[in-house]
């Protein structure tokens, strides 16, 4: 029920629902302390008030937007509970103190100042908003950017300001308790001196000389650089805050590219949002200001995402438009008709050619190139051939268990959570010879559903109970001061990525442009920590410990590379396994039969397919135990190179080469069209190419003053 409240209020969590429910609770309990009347009480109400509402405000509730919704906004709530103040000291018999008609004319005043602090804000974020946004991209040296001004002004700006009325309140409250009104007018005091000290805060940051250049000049600098930089390879995208995965996973190929790279960002929140990079990136959310600015340089377009606003881009003649899509799948928006819109379209293997031609959408076969899945580089190919326990720590093969989540209704085809999870665990865990469980689930499993979560939690304990029970097993024992050493130096690890990574948080969008100049060498640095850490979070704990992982590191691919198999349900986590060769199982928890379940996905049609009660566990771990028992190799051989091409060359050398055959088209293209357009300058009857007379030159001599 609990859960089910906090879809429907579209909270974070059960607190956030506890604070919301406090804060409506409180209001009522306000007014019936001002009937009473009872000081006591009141002040009790309106602390829970201010404590949930400053809450929810820290926390960025959703709450908080759907209250103003209503008429029940930010203003609106402090109005009430000052106005229930003064019902109180009415109930109170202080209608005629002087304090009464202080606090009056207090809150009067206090929304007076409402007015030009608001103004000011809103003036100041107008003044300091930019046309574009960028990083990596050197404006500083072009237009005048001031620092913003500190983030305790502007930073939830209304809900500070509005707070400011609580030293006021509780004067008053003392006042009514003691009788004495010194208090009252000291609290009404400060909080109407701090309300004018805010304002005047806020006002040298309306001046010229702290505000950017107007938008004009801004864009005749990123004019500037981009003719400087001379970009021939950009990435364009344009999706919900959501979607910044889909650019994410492009930007390490960016970075490989032969050729000069640009990203193109066309929502400020994928910015925020994008992972750290030494490509350049301009985010240009107005299409007007895109379609003005000077891509003259670039050659080829990449589109990892079908949406409206490509049409800004597409409707460039001199560059080659190229859709790539954000992963490669059965699903179908991988053959959407958008498709033929672009110049061409790149699958990673023959498997999305082939995908194309079944859809019938119009897309040419001829306009589609193979270039394989640069983003699946990381993923070793090499397989351990374990004979039972090996090695001085009693290591034995490593089986991932990476389910995916409930999905948004209750296909049961969705998740092996729900049926088979448990069972394959179980049959995991207590395999004979013994093997090591990895279970790393999908981070949104269990927030829809309330049995996924039961089954996840479930699947855990299973986990953790048969971690501590190999503990306690001789077999297993390993080398613990070669564990304590891998800890600490995870520690030292993480304790360097974060010096180095550590949020410093700008101003505002205008001073992260400034200074949104990624260092190099750190941003290497970083790389090669990371790759440390990751060794050594698999030295800290014995080669044989089962395990529960969860977070973002380590990443999915760094649980590919120390499994020797995988069991995993209908998703792309299938199709990047498959890069790495090894033997994998897929749960068909729909219980469609093992021929229709291959008919319909294609990635599993090596796959040991299980059934909910994963019997058929026995085949994929005889194959990891014993490689001549792998019956499915072959296959799987045949699948990867299906799906995601040839290993060599290697993807980002096909991508590099796509993308030079197709700025060399698009410069054909332009030559061809420069050279129509001269021939079609020269004037009837002239020989082409033959330089005519222009003014100041008679019969083909310069006239020589």
């Amino acid at each position: 029920m609990i859960s089910t409240a906090i879809r429907v209020a579209r909270v974070g969590s059960a607190a956030e629902l506890a604070a919301a429910a406090l804060m409506m609770l409180g209001f009522p309990c306000l007014m019936l302390a001002a009937l009473l009347p009872s000081v006591g009480a009141f002040a009790a109400a309106a602390a829970v008030t201010y404590l949930a509402d400053h809450y929810l405000h820290r926390r960025g509730s959703y709450l908080i937007n759907r209250l103003s919704k209503v008429r029940a906004g930010l203003s609106i709530r402090f109005l009430v509970r000052q106005l229930l103040l003064v019902l109180l000291l009415a109930r109170l018999d202080l209608s005629n103190s002087m304090v009464f008609y202080a606090a009056i004319a207090c809150f009067l005043a206090f929304y007076g100042f409402q007015a030009p602090h608001s103004a000011l804000v809103t003036l100041i974020r107008l003044r300091r908003k930019m046309p574009v946004a960028t990083r990596n991209v050197d404006l500083a040296s072009r237009v005048r950017i001031p620092d913003a001004p500190p983030r305790r002004l502007l930073n939830r700006a209304a809900e500070k300001m509005l707070h400011l009325d609580l030293v006021a309140v509780a004067g008053v409250l003392v006042t009514a308790a003691t009788d004495t009104n010194v208090y009252g007018f000291a609290g009404i005091a400060v909080s109407l001196g701090l309300a004018f000290l805010y304002v005047v805060a806020l006002v040298p940051y309306i001046r010229a000389r702290k505000t950017p250049p107007n938008a004009d000049k801004v864009l005749a600098a990123v004019d500037g650089w981009l003719r400087e930089y001379r970009p021939e390879t950009v990435l364009y995208f344009s999706g919900s805050k959501d979607s910044a995965y889909q650019v994410n996973m492009w930007l390490e190929t960016m970075e490989q590219l032969d050729t000069r790279p640009l990203i193109i960002l066309r929502e400020r929140a994928v910015l925020d949002r994008m992972a750290p990079t030494t490509v350049p990136v301009i985010c240009v959310p107005g299409g007007v200001h895109l379609m003005n600015m000077d891509l003259s340089t670039v050659r080829v377009a990449l589109y990892a995402a079908n949406v409206g606003k490509n049409i800004h881009l597409l409707r460039v003649p001199t560059m080659k438009h190229v859709f790539i899509g954000h992963g490669d799948s059965d699903k179908l928006a991988s053959v959407n008709p958008f498709s033929k819109a672009y110049d061409e379209v790149w699958t990673a293997g023959r498997a999305g050619r082939d995908r194309y031609a079944i859809a019938d959408v119009g897309v040419r076969d001829d306009d589609i190139a193979e270039v394989g899945r640069p983003q699946l580089a990381p993923i070793r190919t090499w397989q351990s051939t374990p004979d039972g326990l090996t090695g001085a720590d009693g290591r034995c093969p490593t089986i991932l268990y990476a389910p995916t989540w409930e999905g948004w209704d209750d296909n049961p085809g969705n998740t092996s959570i729900l049926l088979a999870g448990e069972n394959i665990v179980r049959r995991l865990v207590q395999a004979d010879p013994p093997v090591r469980v990895l279970y790393k689930p999908h981070p949104f499993t269990g927030t829809r559903s309330s049995r996924a979560k039961a089954a996840h939690e479930r699947i855990v304990a299973l986990v953790e109970k048969a971690a501590t029970e190999r503990a306690a097993d001789p077999r297993f024992t390993g080398d613990a001061a070669a564990r304590s050493a891998a800890v600490a130096e995870l520690a030292r690890i993480a304790a360097r990525i974060e010096q180095l990574t550590g949020v410093t948080e700008s101003g505002d969008e205008a001073e992260a442009t400034r200074d949104g100049m990624v260092d190099t060498a750190a941003h290497a640095e970083v790389a090669r920590l990371r790759a440390e850490w990751n060794d050594a979070y698999w030295r800290s704990f014995g080669s044989a410990e089962h395990r529960v992982i969860t977070g973002a590191e380590p990443r999915l691919y760094d649980c590919f590379n120390v499994s020797d198999a995988m069991v995993s349900d209908i998703s792309s986590v299938v199709s990047d396994f498959i890069a790495s060769g090894k033997p994998y199982a897929v749960t068909d928890s729909a219980e469609l039969g093992v021929e229709e379940f291959k008919r319909q996905n294609t990635a599993v049609r090596a796959a040991v397919i299980l059934s909910n009660s994963a019997a058929e566990l026995d085949e994929l771990l005889a194959g990891v135990a014993d490689p001549s028992a792998d019956t499915l190799a072959a296959d799987r051989g045949e699948l990867k190179r299906y799906l995601l091409g040839p290993d060599e060359p290697s993807s980002i050398d096909q991508f590099n080469g796509a993308v030079r055959d197709l700025a060399k088209k698009s410069r054909v293209r332009n030559q061809g069209q420069e050279a129509g357009a001269s021939a079609a300058a020269e004037p009837a009857g002239a020989v082409p190419g033959q330089r005519t007379a222009t003014a100041g030159e008679t019969g083909g001599a310069a006239v020589k003053g």
